[in-house]
């Protein structure tokens, strides 16, 4: 194995060379956020003398469980877990784009060391630098003690986005020592790391540390509300049996994060976790920033697929053209989002069911459940935002992804997570051969998004030589659809979309 030397500004690191890149593992960004730093923001790491190895991940962030597969992170897991990870064609001093993944998993799952994230095959098509980075996770990352003392002992309700936050002042520090432009980084994210994206996008201690962002299923509007994250800390506490926030400090990490998840399902929250409109880390709510103007103005990406919930509804898609009555149908619907009145849920399915039909698209009413729940949680926050982005800044971009998994005899359809492969390269990782299909299809798919992102990346629009994107605005909604064969398209799945004109979705 050849090995690459770089010097950092807090020591030297050992990385491996590789044919066309070389690949750093597991740096500290940050000090270990253990004992008294836990529920801190991040601290500096201490530096260190000799030659630090960078040949293996560091530990992911402590997390719950998942019965999805592929969101549960692999291998060791550890409160000391703010390590960042670097893939460049060289380290030579030249001035490369960056671009700086962050992982999804509902804000409680996952790592930088998925074998999907590997960074490699990005790096070397693009002559770009690929950083991945751990933040932590639930309650460890999310949790708002301030109505319980938690200012006073210096807990911060957004400690994963500010191990984002920290990791971007690393690259800005470090990058130009491998081969990478501290002036031109792209962030760019999913799910949970999509809507991580958009809130760094307001958080003003992150603001110049990005150039450009890309959030895939998730620029969503939803960070929560500081009335909801007192209740959720305040339901916490009581299921851990402790009086006050200090005793937190006390308590097994494992057992945090178990009473976290417990606590975000009674509340019915969608994940218990997320960033939190603090007033201070984060000042308001994203929409209310970009209405205020008080928000990161870069060139910007955002899209959906098309299937988002059947991921997570997998074990039910057997049974999704079983017979369902429609006030049956609708009473789901009010489940999803209690607000509607039982008109407006029957209002819903119809239009779903007459845009479905008429794209020739699945339309049983079990089928049609899935897409406005996915809707409700994914595609319209996504588009809303979208659309007021785009009055501010006219480099925004928009996108649906619409190639359909073979896994379960295609019940899967476009569903989330599909094309975390296709944007990396990875396409030859674990189980994707059954999860996004192979041959020259996919493979040129790949290389089509590939393309895009990394152009998005090195100056701030995403089309390429053999794929014209045009900008998004509220009228026309121009949006590339990413498929076997892509191809802009107005206003598309315009009958949803129009459908929750005037709703809210909180």
């Amino acid at each position: 194995m050849s090995r690459t030397l770089v010097e950092t500004t807090l020591g030297k690191i050992e990385g491996e060379k590789l044919a066309q890149v070389s690949v750093f593992r597991g740096i500290p960004f940050a000090a270990p956020p253990i004992g008294p730093l836990r529920f801190r923001a991040p601290q500096p790491a201490a530096p260190w003398h000799g030659v630090r190895s960078a040949l293996a991940f560091g530990p992911a962030a402590m997390q719950g469980t998942s019965k999805v597969l592929g969101m549960e992170a692999i291998g060791p897991k550890s409160e000391d877990c703010l390590y960042l990870n670097v893939f460049t064609p060289a380290a030579d001093g030249r001035k490369r784009p960056v671009m700086f993944w962050i992982h999804g998993g509902a804000f409680k799952l996952g790592s930088a060391s998925s074998p999907l994230y590997e960074g490699s095959r990005l790096a070397a098509r693009g002559d770009v630098v690929v950083v991945t980075t751990n933040y932590r996770l639930g309650a460890l990352g999310y949790l708002s003690l301030h109505e319980h003392g938690g200012a006073r002992l210096g807990a911060s309700a957004n400690c994963g986005q500010l191990d984002q936050i920290a990791a971007l002042e690393w690259v800005r520090g470090n990058i130009e020592r491998f081969g990478g432009d501290p002036g031109n980084v792209t962030l760019f994210g999913e799910s949970a790391g999509g809507m991580a994206v958009a809130a760094l996008m307001g958080m003003p201690a992150a603001r110049g540390l990005f150039h450009r962002a890309i959030s895939q299923s998730g620029a969503a509007t939803f960070t929560t509300k500081p009335a909801q994250a007192a209740e959720l800390a305040s339901r916490l506490l009581a299921r851990l049996e402790v009086s006050d926030a200090e005793s937190l400090w006390r308590k097994p990490a494992e057992e945090i994060i178990a009473a976290h998840e417990l606590v975000g399902a009674d509340l019915g929250l969608r994940s218990g976790a997320g960033p939190v409109a603090d007033g201070t880390t984060l000042p308001d709510q994203l929409g209310a920033l970009i209405e205020q103007g008080a928000i990161a103005r870069v060139p910007f990406i955002a899209g959906t697929n098309r299937d988002e919930m059947n991921l997570f509804n997998a074990p039910r898609l057997p049974q999704v053209n079983e017979p369902m009555a429609e006030d049956e149908a609708a009473r789901i619907v009010r489940l999803f989002l209690p607000s509607l009145s039982l008109e407006q849920a029957y209002g819903v399915l119809s239009a779903y069911r007459s845009s479905r039909s008429a794209e020739g698209l699945p339309s049983s009413t079990r089928t049609l459940l899935n897409a406005i729940q996915g809707d409700i949680i994914f595609r319209i926050p996504s588009l809303r935002f979208t659309e007021a982005y785009s009055k501010l800044v006219p480099e925004t971009y928009s996108y649906l992804f619409q190639h359909e998994s073979p896994a379960l005899r295609g019940a899967l359809g476009s569903c989330h997570a599909l094309e975390l492969a296709f944007v990396f390269g990875t396409i030859d990782a674990p189980f994707q051969d059954r999860f996004i299909g192979t041959g020259p299809d996919v493979e040129r798919l790949s290389g089509v998004m590939m393309d895009a992102w990394i152009e998005h990346a090195r100056r701030g629009a995403p089309s390429t030589g053999s794929l014209v994107w045009p900008r998004f605005d509220a009228t026309e909604r121009a949006t590339m659809v990413f498929d076997r064969e892509c191809r802009v398209k107005l206003a598309p799945l315009e009958v949803e979309r129009a459908v929750w004109d005037g709703i809210e979705l909180r």
